[in-house]
């Protein structure tokens, strides 16, 4: 007969549950037929006494009851199953006395059930404990029968009997309880053998580590120049190169209290290597609290992370010396340009007497040439200074419009001579701000002079002064070329441009890279919007103001506003 899904434990569904369920219910019903049998054995034979033949009868009742374990198995049924034995064997010893009666074997019966009914999910060995101790009831009620009926002389054979089935019953539930629980021996000591070649064929190294560093036990592959017999006498601090100790110490009071940690240390024997370990805690209920580890080789991942600080604090020397040697040449070239821009101005001048009209427009284009090609070296020293962090701010309050109509002014030729409307929508009151008055009209400058640029004949460029609570915003919009969406991201570093060749060969792609270097420098920032042949907005917004109050304060206090230099 298959067994119904009810054979199995309600709360227990386990592969053992559903085969025991049968295995006892089948030992109760042999138990019941072998006692049936016994007792219509005796009644042919000799012809049994009252109390003998319902003494047997009693025994056979808890046997028929266990096969119901067939169709339903349960804690609950099995207990109950239990009691009927203890009640059946106490009221059998009641009738025929116990030991000194007809069938003093019964009397073992509440062992023998317990054996058999016992279940992992009832308790350790709880049924059989139950069974021996309830032994106990009817060897008592049979003192009590035999004291009050006196004893009765019966037959060796009967007594005998009762023995064997008792034996018997007890012997086949020790055979069916103790195989189960050697198959899931078994199935534990295999998965135990798995668990521990895994644990031994890993390629790291995994440790169970006391309070103090000590090893208690490793599994695993160690790293090189890692002994784990030194982490299992000397403990994991003794291993550790001295430096790396507290760092190491550190990392295990941090996994003690409950967290996570990753330690890289120089084991002490092989200073040429790398030891990376992740601990972590581990607390059984049984035990006090340890530290579970994995120690790893990571002297390959060392040299690469030395790798790239070695290729990081290089690039930083070649950036730092190329800096250098821009702002010492930017320097150096100064110098004579200015002198060459000098004599240029002074022959278009005719300070020493006219020139030929041909050399007049030589020293046009001498002076035009030299002058734009000074505009660069300035940019070139200005972003050199920046980058090398040696730009000094002049810091000083001042009223923003001055700045802004001062470069307006500059750009005024530049965009009449091409055809570009050039308009400047400033506050009618003051903007007093507290900046680099040069830088905010460089910003300015160089903003506008983009513009007016890439902005063809017939358009307008609009500049936007205006204060936003702490901040001044500058804006200069056009409605130039614009810009491609691919390009946004790269403008304002040095020397990037956008458009084809005809637009690149206008500039040198330091304009933008200098308003926004400034502009951080002031701690603000420069934002670009744009729209491919539509124009182009630039915005910078510089936390800069000054509060009225306190503008006034600083005019009555400085009569004249003598400028702050600062160091950036």
């Amino acid at each position: 007969m298959k067994p119904d899904a009810h054979a199995r434990f309600e709360d227990d569904p386990t592969h053992d549950a559903a085969l025991g369920a049968p295995l006892v219910a089948l030992w109760h019903a042999i138990w019941a037929v072998a006692v049936a049998l016994t007792a219509l054995a005796a009644q042919m034979m000799d012809g049994l006494k009252d109390a003998p033949l319902a003494a047997l009868l009693l025994m056979a009742f808890p046997g028929v009851f266990g096969v119901v374990l067939m169709v339903r198995d349960s804690v609950g049924l099995r207990l109950a199953v239990m009691g009927g034995w203890i009640l059946a064997a106490t009221a059998s010893a009641g009738l025929t006395g116990g030991v000194t009666g007809a069938l003093p074997g019964l009397i073992l019966t509440p062992l023998a059930a317990g054996i058999a009914l016992d279940h992992a999910r009832v308790g350790a060995d709880r049924l059989t404990s139950v069974g021996a101790l309830a032994v106990a009831l009817p060897l008592l009620a049979g003192l009590i029968s035999t004291w009050l009926n006196g004893a009765e002389a019966q037959g060796p054979l009967l007594a005998a009997v009762s023995g064997l089935l008792a034996m018997g019953a007890i012997i086949a539930a020790m055979r069916l309880t103790w195989s189960a629980r050697q198959r899931r021996l078994d199935e534990a000591e295999g998965q135990a053998a798995r668990i521990a070649a895994l644990l031994e064929d890993q390629p790291a190294l995994t440790l169970l580590l006391d309070p103090s560093g000590r090893a208690v036990a490793t599994w695993g592959t160690p790293p090189p120049a890692l002994s784990v017999l030194a982490l299992t006498e000397q403990g994991l601090i003794s291993a550790v190169h001295a430096p790396d100790r507290p760092a190491v110490s550190a990392a295990l009071a941090r996994a003690l209290s409950g967290q996570s940690v990753e330690v890289q240390f120089t084991p002490r024997i092989a200073l040429d290597r790398r030891v990376v370990m992740i601990l972590g805690p581990f607390q059984h209920e049984t035990d006090r609290p340890r530290l579970i580890a994995q120690a790893f080789d990571g002297t390959a991942q060392f040299a690469r992370e030395l790798g790239l600080e070695t290729a990081r604090v290089e690039a930083e020397a070649q950036s730092a010396g190329k800096t250098r040697f821009l702002a010492n040449m930017s320097h150096e070239l100064r110098t004579p340009l200015n002198a060459v821009l000098g004599f240029a101005d002074i022959m278009r001048q005719k300070l020493f007497g006219p020139l030929p009209e041909r050399y007049a427009g030589y020293a046009d284009a001498i002076h035009q040439a030299g002058g734009h090609l000074l505009d660069l070296i300035n940019d070139v020293l200005d972003l050199s200074k920046i980058e090398a962090e040696r730009y000094q701010l002049a810091m000083e309050t001042f009223d923003a419009r001055d700045a802004v109509s001062a470069a307006v002014a500059l750009v005024r030729l530049q965009a009449d001579d091409k055809g570009v409307e050039l308009a400047a929508v400033l506050p009618s009151e003051p903007i007093k701000v507290r900046a680099d008055a040069r830088a905010l009209k460089q910003m300015a400058l160089n903003l506008l002079s983009n513009a007016v640029k890439f902005t063809p004949a017939g358009g307008s460029v609009t500049i936007t002064l205006d204060a936003d609570g702490p901040d001044l915003d500058l804006a200069v919009s056009d409605t130039g070329v614009g810009i491609a969406p691919q390009d946004l991201q790269r403008l304002g570093r040095p020397f990037e441009q956008a458009g084809g060749a005809d637009q690149k060969a206008q500039g040198t792609g330091l304009g933008l890279s200098l308003v926004r270097s400034l502009t951080e420098l002031h701690g603000g920032r420069m934002t670009i919007d744009s729209t491919l042949g539509e124009g182009a907005a630039v915005m910078i917004r510089l936390p800069v103001m000054v509060a009225g109050e306190e503008a006034r304060e600083t005019e009555e206090a400085t009569g004249n506003m003598c400028p702050v230099t600062a160091e950036v």
